[in-house]
């Protein structure tokens, strides 16, 4: 599968390299960001980001991770992708911003251009996605896209180290 591009009027989407490592751990070791995502442990190391750019060829192979880092003016400002564990179950839309980039409807142009490239490139017909319910700005975001509230439920989170309220949304093209 080849290493997707995707630009917007304000930003570039690309592939996450290695050498973005360094900026993203400094960024996730923010708590206002690993706080408010399911997966990021505080206080993760390089290496560890390094192991997860690492994984992303296999996902783009499998067709089940489609990772971007979201750029503007060439910064590195936060990341975007759509998981998914087997290619028949619909994508997840994941993302983070930096906190300087908040506030200024990047996220939702990034998500914007992710789920218009999963519909036309991978057929992607439903996408499902998630916030803490204590990340209203997330739940907008995924408003504005198109998502809609499906289901509550308490999920893992490993910023907190604790079982933290869910809001499950989905988006049926």
């Amino acid at each position: 599968m080849s290493e997707t591009e995707l630009e917007t009027e304000r930003l570039r989407l690309r592939p996450v390299t290695p050498q973005d490592s360094g900026r993203i751990t400094r960024i996730v070791n923010d708590p206002r960001i690993y706080r408010m995502v399911s997966r990021i442990p505080p206080g993760q190391t390089k290496a560890q980001t390094l192991a997860w750019i690492m994984s992303h060829e296999r996902g783009r192979e499998a067709d089940t991770d489609h990772v971007f880092a979201i750029t503007a003016s060439g910064d590195l400002i936060g990341v975007i992708g759509a998981h998914r564990l087997s290619a028949d179950l619909p994508f997840e839309l994941g993302y983070w911003l930096a906190p300087e980039a908040w506030g200024q409807g990047l996220c939702s142009e990034a998500g914007a251009a992710v789920i218009r490239w999963l519909e036309q490139a991978r057929t992607a017909r439903a996408l499902v996605a998630g916030h803490f319910a204590d990340n209203p700005a997330s739940g907008r975001v995924l408003t504005k896209l198109g998502f809609l509230p499906c289901g509550r439920s308490r999920m893992n989170c490993a910023g907190r180290g604790e079982l933290v309220d869910h809001v499950l949304m989905a988006r049926i093209a």
